[in-house]
């Protein structure tokens, strides 16, 4: 992606969040030059990949494939063996109409996907096939919408409505989309390090290749290594 085009996409998504009431820490509207001159200060933002995050996937076509994402707050995955410290992460996303999120699945993160507001938020489910690179085409699907046990056939759609909410577990194959328009997402999850616990159905990248045609208005959770050389990473 050109440097161009993620910076107006993260302007176009500031203004959508804010439509919706939702305000962004202070960090957010940091220049790359006030991360610089804070370096002292911020290592946990870094160490935890909060920060602005926008992926086409390494394909190319954001319009149809791609993921706004913003991390709000990350603890650190090392902590989930101990059972204690902040186990935890927080983000906010958007995903525009029709753009897709494709089949993946985490190994750790449990997570829950909320509708905060738009249009309705389509996401189609699999169970994984017991090989944990592979999606059962057969089986049923159990997942939980804020509380509701839910039972879909294997690669069903469910949509959720604003408000509404589902829990996916460790395992749970999905996909996502906006269904008739651009939708706000919230996420509440398990810490998570997002080098490690995302599989995808396919083989894609996580995150863009950066063509540099622009300098960058806000830096990237994947932008931390070539600057400050650490950090890089973040759940989804």
């Amino acid at each position: 992606m050109k440097r161009s085009r993620v910076n107006e996409i993260i302007l176009e998504a500031d203004a959508f969040i804010r439509s919706f009431g939702y305000i962004m820490p202070p960090f957010a509207y940091w220049s790359p030059s006030e991360m610089k001159e804070r370096r002292a200060d911020i290592d946990n933002i870094l160490k935890a990949g909060l920060g602005w995050d926008v992926t086409d996937y390494g394909q190319g076509d954001f319009d149809n494939l791609g993921l706004f994402l913003f991390t709000v707050r990350n603890g650190d995955a090392a902590d989930l063996t101990k059972g204690t410290g902040m186990l935890y992460a927080e983000k906010i996303m958007i995903s525009r109409r029709d753009q897709i999120s494709p089949m993946h699945r985490h190994t750790i993160k449990a997570e829950d996907i909320i509708n905060r507001g738009g249009a309705r938020l389509a996401l189609q489910l699999h169970n994984d096939d017991g090989t944990g690179t592979g999606i059962d085409m057969e089986s049923d699907v159990e997942v939980f919408t804020d509380g509701i046990r839910r039972v879909l056939p294997a690669g069903g759609i469910l949509e959720l409505n604003p408000g509404e909410s589902v829990t996916l577990l460790p395992g749970n194959w999905h996909k996502f989309w906006g269904e008739g328009g651009d939708v706000l997402i919230g996420e509440v999850s398990t810490v998570n390090d997002d080098r490690t616990d995302n599989t995808f159905l396919d083989p894609i990248g996580r995150f863009s290749e950066i063509e540099e045609d622009q300098e960058p208005i806000h830096l990237l959770v994947s932008d931390y290594p070539k600057w400050f050389g650490i950090g890089g990473g973040s759940g989804y």
